[in-house]
């Protein structure tokens, strides 16, 4: 039903994340030229310039709508950009960029010729200098095969299911984020999926506060900081050697 709502978003549009605050935030200032200035109206997902943008609240992150539409698939969607779930309901045309897109010129990276920002894809297509530099990038050569047998018992690091009711492929926030709409007065105790997922994890350990748990123990992720091919004790000897080098 989202989705469809989207859809129709996007073909009442009729024109091309970053936060759309970002591009449309009026200013004095002279808007920066050239490279700089097509760089600041791409999308992060492309990295092409805007097509048809669509801002999601509340981070209010803009993206080319059907740049945006993968998002829409799943039950929690999450911003590419700074992963905030969102409501797929309250996805937006992003007006403002569409007007500066129509005012502002850039010129071409192969002719030099300068084009408004809402034509500069269809311009680039038909550039032959464009086309050129493409036909002259290095051709993409795959990975040569490897005899090495890849292992087979590395654990699922990235996506849990949730200890509850069993939903499946939630990443830590989606985790947090379903457990906390769903499963908020569950008194039953679970294991925390995050925790026995990590060597240093036990799988038989049961949460008496799992929701309290996951809001305290788990507000990063543990990819960030830890290295999962050192033990505990070696992780710890790192981490102190790390401190007193910093101090």
């Amino acid at each position: 039903m989202a989705a469809a709502m989207f859809r129709s978003l996007l073909v009442s549009a009729g024109g091309g994340g970053s936060r759309e605050a970002s591009p449309a935030a009026p200013s004095a200032a002279r808007p920066p030229e050239g490279a700089a200035l097509e760089a600041q109206f791409s999308c992060p997902i492309c990295l092409e310039v805007f097509q048809r943008p669509v801002r999601i609240a509340p981070c209010r992150h803009t993206f080319c709508g059907e740049c945006l539409q993968p998002c829409l698939q799943v039950p929690s969607p999450l911003c590419p950009l700074c992963r905030m779930p969102f409501d797929p309901k309250k996805v937006e045309k992003a007006s403002s960029v569409d007007k500066q897109l129509s005012s502002y010129k850039a010129p071409c990276r192969g002719c030099a010729k300068k084009v408004t920002l809402a034509k500069m894809r269809s311009h680039v297509t038909s550039c032959a200098k464009v086309q050129e530099q493409m036909a002259n990038c290095p051709k993409f050569v795959p990975v040569v095969p490897t005899s090495q047998p890849i292992p087979s018992n590395i654990p699922n690091r990235s996506t849990f299911v949730c200890p509850y009711c069993g939903a499946r492929n939630l990443d830590q926030q989606e985790l947090v984020k379903h457990c906390m709409e769903n499963h908020r007065n569950d008194p039953n105790k679970v294991v925390c999926p995050v925790c026995s997922a990590m060597p240093w994890g036990d799988p038989s350990y049961k949460s008496a506060n799992f929701l309290q748990h996951l809001l305290h123990r788990h507000k990063f992720s543990y990819d960030t900081f830890v290295d999962y091919s050192i033990d505990e004790e070696a992780a710890l000897q790192a981490a102190l050697a790390l401190s007193l080098s910093e101090n």
